[in-house]
């Protein structure tokens, strides 16, 4: 019989989300790197697109609560 749990109740979780956030950013270097970037250069593209999307999305906001205030 295995047991039902690697760590615990609570912890698996989180356990199982950091492995796979660690594995795709691995992923991510390698092939970056095989496309001839650096890992800096990977990690200021990460942050430009991580920034154009906040940006949008706060755009969507202000415009979804301009209609709510034009409705009133």
């Amino acid at each position: 019989m295995s047991a039902p749990y690697l760590i615990s109740k609570a912890i698996d979780p989180i356990f199982a989300t950091s492995i796979g956030v660690a594995a795709a950013v691995v992923r991510i270097n390698r092939e970056e790197k095989e496309k001839g970037r650096s890992t800096e250069q990977s990690i200021e593209t990460l942050k430009r697109r991580v920034n154009m999307v906040m940006e949008k999305s706060g755009e969507e906001g202000k415009v979804a609560a301009g209609s709510e205030k034009g409705a009133k």
